[in-house]
């Protein structure tokens, strides 16, 4: 009788799960945990990578986006993290592509000057001024620098350059952009010029750019890295200009936001978590229709001040459609991609982030991997 009850109760379990109702809801969740793992960039550890490796399972599991590559470990504050040479990082990149299941953003900074993580002693073939001293020279030259920037990221397999600034140097002190020679001029519509050469020089060779740090970092005195920077007294209106130009003379590639606070916009949070910035003055105002990036969610202007599931879910609702997860902040957690895709999955179950915004976020990401032929 017990074993006749067992086997009664078994059978009512399998008619339930594969009913047609539970079914078609296990494939609408699935089909939704991929959309959200297409807006995630992730950072990761390992010079070299199998079937096995971690990065591998978290992007085929969870449909990952793209990768991020640096050249040293924060937490542990070593070398290497990712490159160690040029042979071994474009097959550390052609390994992730032909063990990848889906299309992946490989992005990197290379600004030129002290921002770059593909140095010269290590190999590689990119050797350029800042855009300090690019902004000081010819314009065509700033061209010719890109592309060369261009050329060794295509041969690498780097299809994504967080590049470049245009930032207005209208805090030469600043510690984060003018101190390091990261602003191309005082002038925003000579920001807005060089940049767009730049632009050209990368798009050449099929390289996606990224204009940052939106709303402009420029004016800042604090560096975002270390924790939240408040702009409110320096920010200046013509931070804005070289993006109006940009996307008035058709830009479409990814804005990257900034972690900065300016009171007089949003009192509570940075332009990357608010709607007021982005949704308001990015997309409506300047019109920008394309990928919105959030500067790296590990930095301490985020991770020190709003819970990670919190920055999370407000970067997407202010309208980020990407979100970086560098995991090279003060401390490595190799579940990171996992919790990251759980915690939006669950938001929107919640009701806290609408599917509506997910896909328009998604459609967005796969209309940019078509233009570019990501693969």
């Amino acid at each position: 009788m017990k074993k006749q009850i067992f086997l009664f109760i078994v059978i009512i379990l399998i008619a339930i799960f594969f009913s047609p109702k539970v079914v078609e809801k296990k494939k609408e969740n699935d089909a939704l945990m991929e959309k959200i793992g297409q807006m995630l960039i992730v950072g990761f550890r390992g010079t070299e990578v199998n079937e096995n490796s971690k990065i591998i399972k978290d992007i085929n599991q969870y449909n990952i986006g793209g990768i991020i590559l640096f050249n040293t470990d924060v937490p542990s504050k070593s070398f290497p993290r990712n490159i160690v040479s040029r042979e071994q990082t474009k097959k550390l990149i052609s390994d992730i592509k032909q063990l990848s299941h889906s299309s992946l953003f490989v992005s990197i900074d290379v600004e030129g000057g002290l921002i770059n993580r593909l140095k010269e002693k290590y190999g590689f073939k990119i050797n350029i001024p800042s855009a300090e001293d690019m902004g000081k020279d010819e314009l065509e030259k700033t061209k010719e620098n890109a592309l060369l920037i261009a050329k060794e990221l295509k041969y690498l397999g780097i299809n994504v350059d967080f590049a470049p600034v245009v930032d207005v140097n209208i805090n030469s002190d600043n510690p984060v952009i003018g101190y390091l020679g990261r602003s191309f001029s005082s002038d925003p519509e000579q920001v807005a010029i060089y940049a767009s050469k730049f632009i050209e020089g990368l798009h050449e060779e099929g390289i996606i750019s990224a204009i940052k740090h939106f709303p402009g970092h420029g004016s800042s005195t604090e560096d975002s890295h270390l924790g939240i920077v408040d702009v409110t007294k320096t920010y200046k209106q013509e931070e804005l200009i070289p993006y109006q130009k940009l996307i008035e003379n058709n830009y479409s590639d990814m804005v990257m936001t900034a972690h900065i606070i300016n009171t007089n916009i949003d009192q509570d949070y940075p332009a990357t978590l608010s709607p007021f910035f982005i949704k308001n003055i990015l997309r409506d105002q300047l019109g920008f229709n394309g990928v919105i990036v959030s500067d790296d969610m590990h930095m301490g202007a985020i991770i020190d001040n709003y819970g990670f599931d919190e920055a999370l879910i407000k970067a997407i609702n202010a309208d980020c459609d990407i979100l970086i997860i560098s995991n090279n902040g003060t401390i490595y957690n190799e579940n990171l991609a996992k919790e990251a895709v759980e915690i939006i999955f669950k938001a929107v179950k919640r009701g806290e982030i609408s599917e509506e915004k997910i896909n328009q976020s998604y459609e967005r990401i796969q209309e940019l991997k078509q233009k570019y032929e990501i693969k």
